[in-house]
């Protein structure tokens, strides 16, 4: 992960809300709750978090065009990073493991292929909303 004090103004504001939010946000939520700090556009949200993205500060959610914060300390470029993510609340649980890493690594490159990255989602229902729902 990039050291905090190389970002800019823009992507410390964008970085500062995803952190505080209690679940994913799409661009245009964010773009939504900065206007008061100045922002406009998407197009300086959108910067912004394609260079959080790249620094390893923030994810993307694929499967529901989100982001959030990285809750961990880790290599993102180069290890495999899974998302659990709630249909129920929104709730999502950041997880890296080398082992399973490593084995998955092994069983792309057997193939031939040569992959950049790895990101995994697990769509379904957290252990909050099961026991509710119970």
């Amino acid at each position: 992960m990039a050291a905090r004090d190389v970002l800019t103004k823009n992507q410390v504001c964008v970085l500062e809300k995803l952190e505080a939010a209690s679940g994913p946000l799409s661009a245009y939520t964010l773009l939504d709750q900065l206007r008061e700090r100045g922002f406009r556009a998407p197009l300086q949200v959108y910067r912004a978090l394609d260079t959080l993205v790249k620094s390893g500060f923030v994810h993307r959610l694929e499967s529901i065009n989100s982001f959030v914060a990285c809750a961990e300390p880790h290599d993102h470029s180069h290890s495999m990073t899974a998302f659990a993510i709630c249909d129920t609340c929104g709730q999502v649980t950041e997880m890296s493991d080398h082992d399973v890493d490593h084995r998955l690594n092994e069983w792309v490159h057997s193939t031939g292929f040569a992959a950049k990255k790895a990101v995994i989602e697990f769509r379904g229902t957290c252990a909050k909303c099961r026991a509710e729902a119970a």
